[in-house]
C-alpha cells in the first residue's frame, strides 16, 4: 500500500482538530486533510496578511472554522467540544523571531498558555486518539557550532522569546503527557491519546505572506521590480517545501495512534546539502523568478540576535516513522515560485495547490 493511501485509509471519516488553520502551514494542511477525506476543524485568529493563503484558497467552503485567540480557553473549549476530535494539530502560534522581541509577552502567552490551554482541552475531553504539537527546529540551546546537526535528546533552551516560548511548549507538552496521559494508565476507561511534538526546520512554499521571512520579502520585492534585500545572507537554515514537514506530521499522527509506543518527539528536517544559507536561497529565488529579479546584502549590525548556523538530525524520524525528505532546496523553491507567479498572475492556485500536493504525495 502506497503512503498516500496509508493516510487515506486512517484519516478518511476522521474528525480533524486544526489550531491556527488560518495560517501558512494550517492551509497547506487544511487542504491536504481535505484531500485525505478528513473532516477538518479549525480554530485560529482571522489571517493577518493582506494576502492570507486561507482566503486566497476559499477554505472556509472546506472547514468549519472558528475564529478565536488560542489564549482563550473557554472559547476554544467550545469549539473543541463542538469538534469532538479524533486527531488534533497544535499549530497555533507567534511564529516571528523579530516580533518576538517586540511583543515577548504576547509571544509566551499564545505559544506557551496556549499550549497548555489546547492540552486542557485534550484532558478535560477525553475522545482524541492522537495530538500533535507543532514546535519548531529553534528549541535546542544553540552555541552556533559548525555542522552540528541537532539530536531530539539535547537541551531545549532556545534564545530569543519566540524560539524559548517554544522550547517552553515543548516541556508543557512533555509534563502533561507524564502526568496525566501516562500516569492514567488502565485506571480510567476514557481514551488515552498518543501525545508527539515535532520540531521542523525552516519551511517554504507558496501563500506565505509573513513579515520577516525570506521568501515572502522576496516575492513582495519582485513583484513591485526591486532588489530583494537580505539581512543576513550568511545563516545557514534547514530549508524545505511546506509539504514536506505536514506529510511527516500526518504520518506521526497516524501512525501514533496505531502504536503508542513510537509517540516522542521529532526533528523534521532536509538532509545537510540543504541546509543552505539565505543567500543561496536568495539566488535560487533570482533564477526561478527571473524578470531582472536581484537581491542585495543589508546585514544589519544592531538586529536581534539570531544564530548563524541550525541543522536537524534527521536520522530518528526515519528510522521510526519512515519520513524522508522528498524535494531538494532547489525544487522547493522551483515549486514556490511557480505558485507566487501564477497567483500574481491572477490564475488558479487552489489548483495549482492541489496539483502539488498530489505530486509530492505520489512520490511516496
Amino acid at each position: 500500500m502506497s503512503l498516500s493511501d496509508e493516510l487515506r485509509q486512517f484519516y478518511s471519516g476522521k474528525r480533524v482538530f486544526v489550531t491556527g488553520h488560518t495560517g501558512f502551514k494550517g492551509s497547506w494542511l487544511c487542504m491536504m486533510l481535505k484531500q485525505l477525506g478528513a473532516d477538518v476543524y479549525g480554530y485560529s485568529l482571522a489571517p493577518d496578511t493582506d494576502s492570507a493563503l486561507y482566503d486566497i484558497l476559499s477554505l472556509d467552503t472546506d472547514v468549519y472554522s472558528t475564529i478565536g485567540d488560542i489564549r482563550d480557553l473557554k472559547a476554544l473549549e467550545q469549539a473543541y467540544i463542538k469538534a469532538s476530535p479524533d486527531v488534533v494539530f497544535h499549530l497555533a502560534a507567534q511564529p516571528i523571531v523579530r516580533e518576538s522581541y517586540k511583543e515577548p509577552r504576547y509571544t509566551y502567552e499564545t505559544n506557551v498558555m496556549g499550549t497548555v490551554n489546547i492540552l486542557e482541552c485534550l484532558r478535560l475531553h477525553p475522545g482524541a486518539v492522537s495530538f500533535l504539537n507543532v514546535t519548531t527546529d529553534k528549541v535546542y540551546e544553540n552555541s552556533d557550532l559548525p555542522d552540528h546537526p541537532f539530536k531530539e535528546d539535547e537541551k531545549l533552551d532556545g534564545y530569543d522569546p519566540y524560539s524559548n516560548s517554544k522550547s517552553c511548549s515543548e516541556l508543557v507538552t512533555h509534563s502533561y503527557r507524564k502526568s496525566f496521559f501516562e500516569a492514567a494508565g488502565s485506571d480510567t476507561e476514557a481514551v488515552i491519546p498518543a501525545i508527539s511534538t515535532s520540531r521542523a526546520g525552516n519551511v517554504i512554499g507558496g501563500g506565505d505572506f509573513a513579515k520577516d521571512r525570506i521568501i515572502p520579502d522576496c516575492v513582495r520585492a519582485s513583484v513591485k521590480g526591486e532588489s530583494i534585500i537580505v539581512r543576513n545572507p550568511y545563516s545557514t537554515r534547514p530549508y524545505q517545501h511546506v509539504l514536506e514537514p505536514l506529510t511527516a506530521y500526518l504520518m506521526i499522527a497516524m501512525k501514533q495512534a496505531k502504536d503508542k509506543s513510537v509517540a516522542d518527539s521529532y526533528n523534521i528536517g532536509p538532509n545537510r546539502e540543504d541546509c543552505i544559507n539565505t543567500g543561496a536561497v536568495a539566488d535560487t529565488f533570482v533564477k526561478y523568478w527571473g524578470e531582472s529579479a536581484s537581491w542585495k546584502n543589508m546585514s544589519e549590525a544592531d538586529a536581534p540576535h539570531e544564530a548563524a548556523f541550525l541543522m536537524l538530525d534527521n536520522t530518528k524520524v526515519g528510522e521510526v516513522i519512515g519520513w524522508v525528505p522528498k524535494w531538494h532546496t532547489d525544487t522547493a523553491i522551483e515549486k514556490t515560485v511557480a505558485w507566487y507567479k501564477t497567483w500574481n498572475n491572477g490564475e488558479d492556485v487552489r489548483k495549482l495547490t492541489n496539483s502539488q500536493i498530489m505530486e509530492y504525495m505520489g512520490m511516496w
